[in-house]
């Protein structure tokens, strides 16, 4: 089968034929994968900032949407024959090993051939089968639509979490979105679905105005030409690297959420920090995924979407085959796309 496998630190991925385990151990998962997202992490793993540098080759992807082709030993939650989400929050299940593919290739032009393990974490979608782990999969209805699975296997998920939870937006709460990304868009449609106004998202790119309008925003700027106004009783921050420029436009009493990480080793300065103080105190909280619990909460949200109030509609602006996994990268990395959705077979 296929796979997008990362090589070495910055380098383009490879797109070759690996080889399964021989058999599945306990908690494991084999599923055919039909569509994944690119998500801003594997941009992070491809720069080695994940602690992956010194594990490679190895393949990447966490949200995707698959069908369940065989269960490991013990295995309960999921059967053959399922669409399942995959997603990288734990859900109930089996913690499973790790698997390990087996990739046979020239080791460069010309040369003889190796028989080489590619590592593989509990979940991998960048690819067209995946061992998985047990409480990384989440069963839903057959008629589900595959890019919806996809987006709840990270970026709607955590927007979700990250509005309802982490953030706990109001109705009439002033809320600024940094960085029109993926996540951006989501975070963006579902402040909308609180009532919250005005919603103010900001990106580097012109290109993102049009796109954090349809989402919902009520504002845009653009940092990179004109500095934010005003102050925000929610502000969520998504690249990691925006914290220091929109602390400062925290309204008094308000929540800062960091879903974006820095980069390891990188500080964050908090200049004049004594505006923390102002009203009740000011909240700065990091999240992982907005406390997003899959095996709870995706058939809330699969609910929201069937009677049409979870709208996913220009959230995915480019669909791609596997072949072309780097041409998403580089979108991604670019800041020309909202979400990237790769598409490995026909649902």
């Amino acid at each position: 089968m296929k796979a997008a496998i990362l090589t070495a630190v910055n380098a383009p991925l490879v797109v070759a034929d690996v080889t399964l385990p021989e058999k599945l151990e306990y908690g494991q998962v084999l599923v055919r994968v039909l569509v994944s997202g690119i998500c801003g992490a594997q941009l992070q793993e491809i720069a080695g900032l994940k602690g992956n540098a010194d594990h490679m080759p190895h393949l990447l992807g966490h949200e995707g949407c698959g069908i369940v082709e065989e269960i490991g030993p013990a295995v309960t939650r999921v059967k053959p024959g399922d669409k399942v989400v995959m997603h990288w929050r734990k859900a109930e299940g089996i913690e499973a090993p790790f698997p390990e593919y087996g990739w046979k290739h020239a080791k460069e032009p010309g040369s003889y051939t190796v028989n080489e393990l590619v590592g593989g974490g509990r979940v991998t979608t960048l690819c067209e089968q995946a061992v998985i782990s047990e409480n990384r999969l989440t069963p839903v209805p057959a008629d589900t639509p595959p890019e919806l699975c996809a987006l709840l296997g990270c970026s709607l998920s955590t927007a979700l979490g990250t509005i309802e939870s982490a953030a706990a937006v109001k109705f009439g709460e002033s809320v600024l979105i940094v960085g029109v990304g993926g996540l951006g868009c989501n975070l963006i449609r579902c402040a909308s679905m609180t009532n919250a106004f005005p919603i103010t998202a900001t990106d580097i790119h012109d290109e993102k105005r049009n796109l954090a309008l349809i989402m919902g925003a009520d504002f845009f700027f653009n940092t990179a030409k004109k500095p934010v106004t005003g102050t925000f009783d929610v502000i969520i921050e998504t690249s990691g690297q925006g914290i220091e420029s929109a602390l400062p436009h925290l309204a008094p009493s308000g929540r800062f959420i960091m879903v974006g990480q820095p980069k390891p080793g990188q500080a964050v300065v908090m200049e004049d920090a004594c505006h923390m103080f102002q009203g009740d105190g000011k909240h700065i909280c990091a999240t992982q995924g907005g406390g997003f619990r899959p095996h709870l909460d995706i058939p809330r949200y699969l609910r929201l979407n069937k009677a049409g109030i979870l709208d996913t509609g220009g959230i995915i602006t480019r669909r791609l085959s596997l072949d072309d996994i780097n041409v998403g990268i580089d979108l991604v990395r670019a800041g020309q796309a909202g979400r990237v959705l790769i598409e490995m077979a026909k649902a």
